[in-house]
């Protein structure tokens, strides 16, 4: 082996591998068929529109469903084993606490029944927002559940971190607040972050990986940097057709649109673009909405992003 040659390093570890899962209730398919890999220590943002089976996704990965066919494991284990549940915390849209407790009972029965429990940084999350700890949850606002619920799922000190639109009923200043929290404690303590928004903007500071479920199915999925490299914004003259114009008909479109005289298409390019096409790297907002709006747009799963055909 030639001196300076470098050796390919040790394989990322993976928090969730999903091998062919699908659910199936009686209205129909939530998910079907979807393989995916989630590298540990990333935070990956899940998006997709209403009813896609982002919280079915979550919900398996937490042990709360059981899927319909497929297989998925959390850091290599069931999600119904001791190890898996010791692992993983969710945070679920509805935020479930006992409403007749107070905070301090309910971080007490968080102590209770997690061995890691993080007292400290527990109460740090309530306390920093004046939140009462002799106050029973139901007379908290929606604002002031959430920050209980934030505390819950990181005193557990979890290495998976499952978070269904936890944000949705908070302001902007207190929305920003936890979302530091969470970046400074997931940097911290190399916890995998799983979290479902439809705020797309605000994704773009906080994620560093991406999926996006749509029609039952991942769309797209890898490392936002290497996604986003591999599509181009497209701006020129319309031509009055909506199709793409043939000198561009080799490379893979996303979505094209027309508005007034201008063409704007989302590629992934197939070799160079000539004149007189303006060619830019889209932001992830631009990169989400082509998908979103395009559910039959062909579906890009990175090399991190892949699993075995079985598990």
């Amino acid at each position: 082996m030639s001196e300076g040659m470098d050796l390919p390093g040790p394989p990322e570890e993976s928090a969730v591998e999903a091998y062919g899962i699908g659910r199936k209730y009686r209205r129909g398919w939530a998910l079907r068929d979807c393989s995916f890999r989630l590298p540990a220590g990333r935070i990956c943002g899940l998006v997709g529109p209403n009813g896609a089976g982002k919280t079915t996704l979550m919900s398996i990965a937490a042990n709360l469903l059981a899927p319909t066919t497929g297989t998925l494991r959390v850091f290599g284990a069931r999600p119904d084993s001791a190890e898996a549940g010791r692992r993983v915390a969710f945070l679920a849209q509805e935020k479930p606490l006992y409403r007749r407790f107070t905070v301090a009972e309910t971080l007490r029965l968080g102590r209770e029944l997690n061995p890691g429990w993080d007292q400290q940084a527990a109460e740090h999350i309530v306390r920093s927002g004046n939140v009462p700890m002799n106050a029973r949850i139901g007379t908290l606002s929606g604002g002031q559940r959430t920050r209980v619920a934030f505390a819950v799922a990181f005193g557990k000190r979890p290495d998976l971190l499952l978070l269904d639109e936890p944000l949705a009923d908070l302001d902007p200043l207190v929305r920003h607040e936890l979302m530091t929290m969470l970046m400074a404690e997931a940097a911290e303590h190399g916890t995998t972050v799983l979290l479902s928004s439809h705020m797309l903007a605000e994704l773009e500071t906080v994620c560093d990986y991406l999926m996006v479920i749509a029609g039952g199915g991942l769309r797209l999925a890898g490392d936002v940097d290497e996604l986003l490299s591999t599509h181009v914004l497209l701006t020129g003259v319309a031509d009055g057709r909506l199709h793409p114009p043939a000198a561009l008909a080799h490379h893979t479109f996303v979505e094209t649109r027309v508005s007034g005289r201008q063409f704007t298409a989302l590629i992934r390019p197939d070799g160079p673009i000539g004149y007189p096409w303006q060619a830019d790297t889209p932001n992830l907002e631009e990169l989400l909405l082509a998908y979103l709006r395009n559910p039959d747009a062909p579906a890009l799963i990175s090399p991190t992003a892949r699993v075995a055909v079985t598990a």
